[in-house]
This record gives C-alpha cells, structure tokens and sequence, in this order.
C-alpha cells in the first residue's frame, strides 16, 4: 500500500479527511475510528526504529537490580511484610511509563517542523481525537516496557499476581498513566514551542513527580509536606494501583482502586482537554 510521511498508508489520511457524520452514533464511531488511526500512525513508527523501547528499558532494570537489591539488602526502607523488591517493582513500572510518556511531546515539535502537523489540522479531525490518538500510542509502548519489567520482576522472584483480571488490570493503569503524561508533555510541547525548552522543562519535572510519590518508598514515611504534594500527584494513583494488582497480596493504601482510577481517569480527561485546546497553538 502506498504510504505518506512516518510510514501512515494512504487509506488512514483520506479516513482522517473525512468530513464528521451527521448521526450522534456515527459521529462518536467517526471520532473513535479517527482516534485509533492516529495512535496506529503512531505505534508504526516503533515498528520502524524499535531501538528506542530497548534503550528505555536499561534505566528501570538497573533500579531493579542495583538500587532495588541494594535496599533489599540493607532493609533501609519499611515495607512491613513485602520484601522491598515487591513493593518496589510496580514503582519502576510507573516510573518507565512516566519516563517514556514525559518526552513524548517532543514529537509534536518535530511534527510542527517538518510541516506533518500543518495536515493534521487542516483535516476535518477533531482536535480531542488527534491528542487522544496520540495519548493511546504512548500507551503501547508502556505496554512494551510492561512486558520488560514483568520478565525482570520473575527474575528477581518478586511474587506477582497472574490472574487475567489483575493483568488486565495493569494493562489498563498502564495505559491511562501513560496517556495522562503524554498528553501532559502534549500541553508543555504546545507552551514552549522549542525542543531546547521543552528538553530542560521535561528533566525538570521528571524527578518531582517520580520523588513525590509512592514509587520507592511508602507515603507514611515521608515528612508532611510531601504527603500533602504526593495526595495530587497522578503517579501515587498509578503506582498504588499498579502494587494492588501486580503483587500477590497486594492491596491500595490511597483509599481503594475505585478512587486510584477515578483520579487517573480524571486527570487525563482535563489534560486531554486543554491539550486539545492547546494543540492547534504550536504552529502559531
């Protein structure tokens, strides 16, 4: 099939030309099937240079097996009856998706540049439905790192959970985390404009939101200015989570998965919003 830029078939940019149905029913199956399509054009540029997925993947191993199995050792962190490696693994997971997702807007900047992104907008597609297709993809490479964390977990003999459900459930916190901060990279791509910018604002706020959470050690531990921080802060949501339903045994310490999801869900419907809003500024 013949293929425009970054690899998307012909098809997939005269299904994204399309003008909106007319029907309500229509009209959202409109918006999902575009939605889709953009998180496939997405996804196909990982086919093409899957290098980027094994380079992301050392910084979490060497958590896991240096500074993971460090702590574990000395016992530095309490834990209560989970070894330290348990508690620690979901942790890592969210901070490989946070990682990925933090710098995905630089391809916004890119897009912008070598006018792909001129074309996203002239077309009839909703602006919601070009962030949301490109929060999904991110998704599927938190997917990819997922993948790489459980093998290592097994390895390291964490006892995880292997129910359908509880994996089904990773699948989906994976997902949604990785959507939140990719379109949360989306919204600060379409403020600063530059990849220089956008490079020293993302490293800036990686450690932050990775440090004021519960992703390598427990919430009742920390002084009580960074419990107030780490309550609003997404990735405690994900990570708590995540360590209910990776772990075997594992059980919420925020308030229950219902409330983890909610806050998740909402996050990233209202950074889903404004990057919608936002998108169509970076050009100007």
């Amino acid at each position: 099939m013949k293929q425009l830029e970054h690899g998307a078939p012909l098809a997939a940019w005269a299904d994204l030309a399309q003008a909106p149905a007319a029907n309500p029913l229509q009209a959202a199956g409109s918006f999902v099937k575009k939605s889709l399509i953009i998180a496939d054009m997405e996804v196909r540029k990982l086919r093409h240079d899957p290098t980027e997925l094994l380079t992301r993947a050392v910084q979490p191993a060497l958590w896991l097996l240096i500074f993971g199995q460090v702590f574990a050792t000395i016992r530095a962190i309490p834990t209560g009856s989970m070894s330290y490696i348990d508690f620690m693994a979901p942790g890592i997971l969210a901070q490989s998706v946070l990682f990925i997702s933090i710098f995905y807007g630089i391809s916004v900047i890119w897009e912008r540049d070598l006018g792909i992104l001129h074309k996203f907008l002239a077309s009839p597609t909703p602006r919601t439905a070009l962030v949301l297709g490109k929060a999904l993809s991110a998704g599927a490479r938190g997917l990819a790192q997922a993948v790489m964390i459980y093998i290592l977990a097994l390895l390291l003999g964490v006892k995880m959970d292997w129910n359908p459900l509880a994996i089904v459930g990773v699948i989906f916190t994976v997902i949604l985390g990785a959507a939140l901060f990719s379109t949360f990279s989306l919204i600060i791509a379409c403020l600063v404009k530059t990849r220089e910018r956008f490079m020293g604002i993302g490293q800036v706020l990686t450690m932050p939101l990775f440090f004021a959470s519960n992703a390598i050690y427990p919430i009742s531990i920390m002084p009580g200015w960074l419990q107030a921080v780490s309550q609003v802060n997404p990735l405690t949501y994900e990570v708590d989570a995540l360590r209910a339903m990776m772990l075997a045994g594992g059980a919420s310490a925020t308030g229950g998965l219902g409330l983890d999801f909610v806050v998740l869900a909402a996050w990233s419907a209202i950074l889903i919003y404004l990057g919608s809003r936002l998108y169509p500024t970076i050009v100007r």
